[in-house]
C-alpha cells in the first residue's frame, strides 16, 4: 500500500499538483507565521505560575502537505473519485503546529484554559483529547490535548494569504494547531513517529514493533503518575510549613491524621481510625498547630528515636508519636501523660533511659561497646543536649489545657514480661 500520493486517481493528479505547487511557493511566509503564533502564544504565560518547559512550532513540509491533499473520500459503486481536500490551502487546518510542552499533566489542563480564555487573540474553533491510548479502549499509546485557533487579523497572515495569488481572501484570520503535551510524551510520539512514519522501508514495520511502542507508552504513563503524585504530595508538605495559611490550622484528630498519613505514610499499623489519643499527646504539651505537628515529625527525629529504641516490633503511629514526644521533651513528657498510671510512667522512664544511652554514645561520651555502670535518669548532660539541640529543631512544652490528661483514656499497661518490647499501642 503507497501513500495518498502515489494511489492518487489520475484524474485528480493535476488539481493536488497545482496546490502543491503554490503551497511551495508561499511556505517561506508561512514559517513567518509559525514564529508569530510562537510568540504570541509564550507571551500569554508571562507572569503566570503555569510555565511550559518550551514551546516549538514546526510547518508542514511539500511532501507532508502533498500527501494531505491527495486524500480521497472512499468512493461508493459508482461515484466519480474525490479529494478529502478539495480546497487544501483553505480546509487543512495544521499547515502550522505549536508545540507546548509542560512537566506534569495536570498543567496540560492550565495551558489549555489559559490559552482558550484569550479571546482577543484567538478564536477557539475545536478542543479535543487525542489519546489513541485511553481509558475507555484500554490501551496505551499518543497522548496529547489538540486545540484549533483562528487568528484575528493578523498582518504577518496577509502577507503570506497574499503570496497565494488569490486562492483564498486576505484576511489576516488564519487557522493552526496547537499541541499540549507533557515532556515524557513529547519524546514517545517523537520517536514514535520518525519509526513509523519516516521509515524508508514499510514492510520493515511489524506487530512486535507496535507491541514494544504499547508497552513504553504504558511505562511513562506509570511514571507521569508517580511524577504527579509527587508534586501533589510536596505541595501539601509545603502548605504544612506556611506560617500563614495551611500552616496555620488548628490540630484536630483527622488534621492529626491528614498529617502524618501525608509525613509518614509507611508508617501505618493501626488498628482504626481513632485519632484521638494523639491528639491527647499533643495537646499535654501544648501543641496546636499543624506546624508544629509538621516540626515534631522531622525525619532525623524519626531516625533517631528508631535506632534509640530499636522496636522489636514497628511501632504504629500512636505508640511512634508517643516516642517522638519522649524524645522531644523527656520527663516533661511522662509528667504530662502519665496521669498517676505508675506501669506508664515505668514504661516512659525506660524508654527515656534507652535513648539517654543512644545520646550518649553518638556524642561519644560513651563507649558504644559498654553498657553505663549506673541507669541513667532522663536528663542529659549538657554536652550531649546541647549537640542534639544543633541537629534539631527546637520544640518548647506549652501549657495547654490537654497537659496531664493523655492517659486517661489510655489501657492499663501490661508488664514488660507480658508484652513485647516496642508493641506498637499505647504503652
Amino acid at each position: 500500500m503507497g501513500t495518498p500520493w502515489e494511489t492518487l486517481d489520475e484524474s485528480l493528479r493535476e488539481q493536488v499538483s497545482n496546490s502543491v505547487d503554490l503551497y511551495a511557493t508561499a511556505r517561506p511566509m508561512l514559517e513567518h507565521v509559525a514564529e508569530a503564533m510562537r510568540t504570541r502564544i509564550e507571551s500569554l504565560f508571562d507572569e503566570t505560575d503555569t510555565t511550559p518547559l518550551f514551546i516549538v512550532t514546526r510547518v508542514k513540509t511539500v511532501e507532508s502537505f502533498r500527501d494531505k491533499a491527495a486524500r480521497m473520500l472512499v468512493p461508493t459503486a459508482g461515484e466519480t473519485p474525490s479529494l478529502e481536500f478539495p480546497n487544501p490551502l483553505r480546509e487543512v487546518h495544521d499547515l502550522v503546529g505549536v508545540r507546548v510542552i509542560v512537566k506534569l499533566p495536570h498543567e496540560i489542563r492550565e495551558a489549555a484554559n489559559l490559552i482558550k480564555r484569550r479571546r482577543s487573540d484567538f478564536d477557539c474553533r475545536s478542543d479535543r483529547e487525542k489519546d489513541i491510548g485511553s481509558v475507555e479502549s484500554g490501551t496505551y499509546g499518543y497522548s496529547s490535548r489538540h486545540l484549533i485557533l483562528k487568528t484575528r487579523g493578523e498582518e504577518v497572515v496577509r502577507d503570506f494569504q497574499a503570496k497565494l495569488g488569490g486562492e483564498v481572501r486576505i484576511t489576516g484570520n488564519f487557522v493552526f494547531e496547537v499541541q499540549i503535551r507533557t515532556i515524557l510524551s513529547h519524546a514517545w510520539s517523537e520517536i514514535e513517529h520518525d519509526i513509523r512514519f519516516k521509515n524508508a522501508e514499510p514492510r520493515a514495520w511489524s506487530p512486535h514493533i507496535d507491541r514494544q511502542f504499547t508497552a513504553t507508552a504504558a511505562m511513562l504513563e506509570a511514571v507521569e503518575d508517580q511524577f504527579s503524585e509527587l508534586h501533589e504530595r510536596f505541595q501539601t508538605v509545603t502548605g504544612f510549613w506556611d506560617a500563614d495559611g495551611e500552616g496555620a490550622v488548628p490540630l484536630s484528630a483527622q488534621r492529626i491524621q491528614l498529617i502524618w498519613q501525608t509525613l509518614l505514610p509507611h508508617v501505618d499499623r493501626k488498628s482504626d481510625d481513632d485519632w484521638g489519643w494523639a491528639a491527647e499527646l499533643l495537646a499535654a504539651h501544648g501543641l496546636s498547630g499543624t506546624r508544629e505537628f509538621a516540626q515534631l515529625l522531622q525525619p532525623s527525629v524519626i531516625t533517631s528515636v528508631r535506632a534509640a529504641l530499636d522496636h522489636r516490633y514497628s511501632p504504629g503511629p500512636d505508640r511512634l508519636l508517643d516516642d517522638v514526644l519522649l524524645w522531644h521533651f523527656g520527663t516533661s513528657h511522662i509528667k504530662a501523660t502519665s496521669g498517676g498510671d505508675e506501669h506508664r510512667a515505668d514504661s516512659l522512664r525506660r524508654r527515656l533511659a534507652q535513648m539517654d544511652v543512644y545520646r550518649l554514645k553518638i556524642s561519644g561520651a560513651i563507649d558504644a561497646n559498654v553498657a553505663p555502670s549506673a541507669p541513667l535518669t532522663g536528663q542529659l548532660p549538657a554536652t550531649s543536649a546541647g549537640a542534639n539541640a544543633k541537629k534539631e529543631p527546637k520544640l518548647e512544652a506549652k501549657t495547654g489545657a490537654g497537659a496531664g490528661t493523655a492517659a486517661k483514656n489510655e489501657p492499663a499497661v501490661k508488664s514488660e514480661a507480658q508484652q513485647p518490647k516496642g508493641a506498637s499501642g499505647k504503652p
